[in-house]
């Protein structure tokens, strides 16, 4: 059949969630492909809200079956928190997951030198989560991490002793944090074993099948584009591929099957972290757009930056992703303001300047342009001519100015607050 992927364009929290779970009705397979649990995915049903850290979150439809790629590093006591906690809301999640055996792990000594190196570095922060995400991947990268499959060889504790002494040196030497000792972890990974086996799988193998027998499958990525580790405003990004690219190799799917990428975008802009954001607003500005879009993260908490509208990061997206549309989340934010800017472009060193840069952003100056607000509740609208006129304009001003036409507007969190166009 055929798969969708629904991208971050932005940097991460644009409401991809939201977005997934809307589409989810119609999908027989929702993949997560990389990322670990230092995202948060926000889902509002009714009077109940759920928020998904590494389950797929169409894990709320009760036929849907959700699978965590092999790009993903899985946190085995997040995951099991995840799936208990689901459990206890008489979601079944263990009936409905696949779990690829290529899935790397996050272990303890990975969050202890995360949370070190973090906090030594200071004003050089990058602005992790510190839950071990990026030492993960480095691991992987370094060829020395631990897999999925592992954890039910009769090689284990042979290769979890080399990892921990390998570590422990890393740990005593480099860091002066105390070692990890290897009898108890050995023994907790031995029990996330017995709970997981039967739902191990070669997950490329799996989705493929999958697909060549007519199912359809939603890709599910983390972050966003911004925060892509190529292409992202590095080294303010995260520790994997967020964009296209990492959806192919973290899922394992043919990219012939890939027929539509739609990319998640507030109809404003925010960003958790540091790094580069020219359409940053601050002071009483910042505060009031914070308050009225609940700017706060799913899993940490922390307040998130804010700002107007940015085009040149859509447009780069769109690039970088090969969009096909874009979900408009978040507009109902918006209502109350009686001008609303749009980040139309940049110049750098007063020359007006036609991409995102790869380098520099910091220094840009951003091109705003002014638009008319609508001042009205939006919340009711289920189409396109329910929404106010200056509502209609500013959206078609935003497919305009970013080449990418707009499929999907979300007019507030629940699922039904939703115009399809």
């Amino acid at each position: 059949m055929s798969a969708k992927l629904v991208v971050g364009a932005q940097w991460g929290d644009e409401g991809k969630a939201k977005v997934i779970d809307f589409l989810s009705g119609e999908i027989n397979l929702i993949v997560r492909y990389q990322g670990g649990a230092n995202a948060g995915h926000t889902v509002l049903v009714g009077d109940q809200k759920y928020i998904f850290h590494l389950i797929p979150s169409g894990i709320l439809y009760p036929k849907t079956i959700c699978v965590i790629g092999n790009g993903v590093v899985l946190d085995p006591v997040a995951f099991i928190t995840e799936v208990d906690d689901l459990m206890s809301r008489n979601i079944d999640a263990m009936e409905r997951l696949v779990l690829s055996d290529a899935c790397h792990l996050i272990l303890p000594m990975h969050q202890m030198i995360d949370a070190h190196r973090e906090t030594a570095a200071g004003g050089k922060k990058i602005g992790t989560t510190k839950r071990g995400i990026g030492i993960c991947y480095a691991d992987k990268m370094m060829r020395v991490g631990l897999r999925v499959g592992d954890l039910l060889s009769h090689r284990l504790r042979e290769r979890l002793e080399h990892i921990v002494e390998a570590k422990n040196r890393e740990l005593k030497n480099l860091y002066n944090l105390p070692e990890v000792k290897i009898d108890p972890l050995f023994e907790d990974l031995s029990k996330f074993a017995q709970k997981i086996k039967g739902i191990v799988k070669n997950t490329s193998l799996y989705l493929n099948g999958e697909l060549a027998r007519g199912k359809t499958v939603l890709l599910e990525g983390a972050q966003g584009t911004g925060l892509d580790i190529d292409y992202g405003t590095y080294p303010y990004v995260t520790s994997s591929n967020t964009t296209t690219g990492g959806a192919i190799a973290g899922s394992g799917i043919s990219f012939q099957y890939l027929k539509e990428v739609i990319g998640i975008s507030k109809a404003y802009t925010t960003r958790v972290g540091e790094g580069p954001f020219p359409t940053e607003l601050h002071g009483e500005e910042e505060e009031r757009l914070r308050k009225l879009g609940s700017e706060f993260g799913a899993t940490t908490g922390r307040p998130r930056r804010v700002g107007w509208f940015d085009v040149e990061l859509i447009r780069h997206a769109s690039r970088v992703n090969g969009l096909t549309g874009i979900a408009l989340t978040k507009i109902d934010v918006l209502s109350s303001y009686d001008q609303i800017k749009i980040g139309a472009g940049y110049k750098l060193k007063g020359e007006k300047i036609d991409a995102f840069p790869s380098t520099g952003l910091e220094d840009v100056e951003v091109i705003y342009e002014t638009m008319p607000g609508w001042k009205t509740d939006i919340s009711k609208a289920r189409k396109l001519s329910d929404l106010p006129p200056a509502c209609r304009t500013y959206v078609d001003r935003l497919v305009e100015l970013t080449e990418v036409p707009i499929k999907l507007i979300s007019v507030g969190a629940g699922r039904e607050e939703t115009i399809v166009l």
